[in-house]
């Protein structure tokens, strides 16, 4: 890492002379250029500095350890490590996030969807804890939410349920919660107490563009009929529901969920790119390494992500490590998932490092 930012600083100081450069000074266009790539590099290097001087304060306070003979002096010593070493690793987090080469997707909006998966209503009555459970974090990040269709469940709880949201950095935030979550609890229809395990599904779809992917219009055969389902007579009587076909691939998604045919279009349009960007991604995980594949997955649904123990009152993200994994079940319930999103961002960042 420390190569990296050496590499960046001697960048940034040829930026900073040709900043002092007249020529370049007289090109505004091109001086402008310059002082966007120079302010870009500034955090960095100013990062990067503030680490290597901790590096060499711990290196001599440990040099100073094992030279003295002082007591006081050794104790001194210890103090000053044991000050520097949280430094250390906050700067050693700030300099990975940093260097990471930022996803492009990250400032997407995106379609949300929540299915109840196996163990029947009880399922269904998770889904729900769920959509409550992520609508309190929707509340606390300020982004707008549109309930798209919702299929609710005789005995509580949603069978269905699929989200627009928008804000800023959805994506980002969201991108980790694709997958099965899992329940452990006992339900209140179990007389024995007996702690029973469901699931619920949840898929979190950036709303891409053709373009953003590489798929031209014109490969793209679009279908237009009758909707039938929860929109009432309205749906029934007016073409709403919109399917896409990519031509080259196959790929087909369609929506119906809307009573609006425009709308249907934007959700079955995000559905085609989502499932032709799956395919594009399969192609490149063996290119990944296993850390981070682990970590992002294929975004796909099927793949167990996270357990929320209710005895023991603890959640767990399998794709994290140590007591690193482990968060309180109470809060999470509440909407308080920053630590996951935090945990799971800083871990992939520091794959990608690796891979990098």
């Amino acid at each position: 890492m420390l190569d990296k930012v050496q590499a960046i600083r001697e960048k940034y100081l040829h930026l900073e002379e040709q900043l002092s450069d007249p020529g370049i000074v007289a090109d505004v266009d091109r001086s402008k250029k310059v002082n966007k790539e120079y302010k870009k590099l500034q955090p960095i290097v100013t990062a990067g500095s503030k680490y290597e001087k901790v590096l060499n304060d711990i290196k001599s306070a440990k040099e100073m350890l094992a030279a003295e003979t002082d007591p006081e002096m050794k104790d001194m010593a210890r103090e000053e490590i044991a000050s520097l070493e949280p430094e250390r690793d906050a700067l050693e987090e700030e300099l990975i996030t940093l260097l990471t080469p930022k996803d492009p997707e990250d400032e997407k909006d995106v379609i949300f969807e929540i299915r109840a998966g196996t163990g029947g209503d009880e399922a269904a009555i998770f889904a729900g804890d769920l959509f409550r459970m992520y609508g309190r974090f929707f509340s606390q990040q300020g982004w707008e939410v549109e309930l798209l269709d919702e299929t609710p469940s005789s005995a509580g709880g949603y069978s269905k349920l699929v989200l627009d949201i928008s804000g800023e950095n959805v994506y980002r935030k969201l991108k980790f919660e694709s997958g099965i979550h899992r329940v452990q609890r006992v339900p209140e229809t179990e007389a024995k107490g007996r702690v029973h395990t469901s699931a619920a599904t949840v898929a979190v779809l950036p709303k891409l563009e053709p373009e953003d992917i590489n798929i031209r219009k014109e490969d793209i055969r679009t279908d237009v009929f009758r909707a039938s389902g929860a929109g009432g007579q309205h749906v029934n009587k007016t073409e709403s529901g919109v399917r896409f076909t990519h031509l080259p691939t196959g790929a087909v998604a369609e929506s119906t969920e809307s009573r609006s045919q425009h709308k249907n279009r934007d959700i079955a349009m995000g559905r085609l790119v989502a499932v032709i960007r799956e395919a594009q991604l399969a192609k490149e995980a063996n290119a990944l390494s296993s850390a981070r594949r682990s970590l992002v997955g294929s975004g796909d649904r099927s793949e167990k992500i996270r357990t929320y123990n209710w005895p023991q009152n603890r959640v767990t993200d399998h794709r994290l490590e140590g007591d690193n994994k482990n968060f309180n079940l109470d809060k999470v319930m509440e909407g308080d998932i920053d630590g996951i999103v935090e945990a799971l961002t800083i871990a992939d960042n520091a794959a990608k490092m690796q891979e990098g």
